[in-house]
């Protein structure tokens, strides 16, 4: 992690930070949290960085043990089933209503992810394969324009991140996911919205078995 610097408030940046090594896999489950050693490196004072870690304490990214203080918190099967439940409800949605709003910039976006994630796949690149993964199903999210959609997803994916990163060095990432997020804009984009959604759904309820377990990250 890089020292913060003064461009918005020292407890968001200092959340923004954290979250993203814990997300990364930087910080891993059990790891403790030395708050005076994290102060330090990210150039802040204990009071930022103590709101910082209270926030992530409520989004269940980080947990308090007692004794040995604040540790990053153990993936939790229970919340990774959660999450992939709700996205089985939510993304059918959200390629509902983005459909409705493609644009060429979106369509040009959405290809070249597509392409992207492929790549990735094709060259055993798993963790770059994530971030395109996440890249794809964020572009819809913010396609529907509906925020609470976007917004939700945007922290639920920083958990599903968390648990890929555990299994990076398992191979399980394979190009029948991207296949499917091909088909899936496809119909997107020639604004066929029930067969898209109906592939939408599809493709979550195949994607949660093989997740779950943490054996393999398609997603």
């Amino acid at each position: 992690m890089e020292a913060l610097v003064q461009n918005k408030s020292l407890v968001d940046q200092a959340y923004d930070a954290l979250l993203e090594a814990i997300s990364a896999g930087d910080i891993r489950a059990g790891e403790r949290l030395n708050q005076d050693e994290l102060a330090d490196r990210l150039n802040v004072s204990r009071q930022p960085l103590t709101s910082a870690i209270a926030m992530l304490k409520a989004q269940r990214f980080v947990q308090e043990t007692g004794k040995r203080g604040v540790i990053v918190a153990p993936i939790d099967q229970a919340l990774f089933d959660s999450i992939y439940q709700f996205r089985t409800a939510v993304e059918p949605l959200a390629v509902q209503l983005a459909t409705a709003r493609m644009t060429k910039e979106a369509i040009a976006t959405g290809r070249e992810i597509i392409a992207r994630g492929k790549s990735h796949v094709q060259s055993g690149d798993f963790a770059s394969a994530l971030r395109a993964d996440m890249d794809f199903h964020t572009l819809i999210y913010d396609l529907s324009g509906n925020i609470i959609i976007a917004d939700t997803m945007s922290l639920n994916w920083r958990h599903l991140q968390r648990a890929m990163s555990e299994v990076l060095s398992v191979p399980g990432a394979t190009l029948r996911v991207w296949k499917e997020h091909d088909q899936i804009f496809g119909h997107m984009v020639r604004g066929e919205i029930d067969e898209a959604a109906r592939l939408m759904r599809e493709h979550m309820e195949h994607a949660a078995p093989r997740s779950l377990k943490f054996g393999k990250q398609e997603t």
